[in-house]
């Protein structure tokens, strides 16, 4: 079976429902983030303070690249869409699916975008990178979900509805 590769902005629960994504349709898990941790030995924050974005960038890239499974939903960081090169080799095998989330109920989630370690890519604002994501994380995807007011359980049955007719 294709991977499914999950998009979206930070805080929309491509780590939380992906996992449980995974088990309903009996594949692999693996978060892009949690790789990147586990090579640097540091926090996505830490990376990104001590190294700037576009050394994190590039790290987040390399690390999509070399992205190589089967049967697996694969949860990528928020900012995997500034890499042209790593979506289009996440795109080989997979389906790109898009859990979008309004911009008010990522604001509530997300909390600080430095400790968490978000790309701003040049943003000074929320609503600046959100509008700016938006538009890629439209032109990558092959389905979308949008998950805006739902549990974690109403938000796994949207997406696999998304999916559903691309497996």
């Amino acid at each position: 079976m294709k991977n499914i590769i999950l998009i979206g902005m930070p805080s929309a629960g491509k780590s939380t429902v992906g996992v449980l994504l995974a088990k309903k349709l009996v594949m692999e898990f693996l978060d892009t983030d949690l790789v990147l941790q586990s090579e640097s030995g540091k926090s996505l924050s830490e990376m990104i303070e001590e190294t700037g974005e576009d050394a994190f960038l590039l790290c987040e890239e390399n690390a999509l690249k070399n992205v190589s499974c089967t049967n697996t939903v694969v949860a990528t960081g928020g900012s995997a869409v500034y890499s042209d090169a790593g979506m289009a080799h996440l795109k080989e095998n997979g389906i790109i699916l898009y859990i979008k989330l309004d911009e008010g109920e990522v604001a509530d989630r997300v909390g600080n975008l430095h400790s968490r370690g978000v790309v701003l890519h040049g943003q000074k604002t929320l609503d600046g990178l959100y509008r700016e994501r938006t538009a890629l994380y439209e032109k990558y995807a092959d389905c979308t979900a949008d998950v805006t007011g739902c549990t974690v359980g109403e938000a796994l049955e949207r997406l696999l509805a998304a999916v559903r007719p691309f497996l």
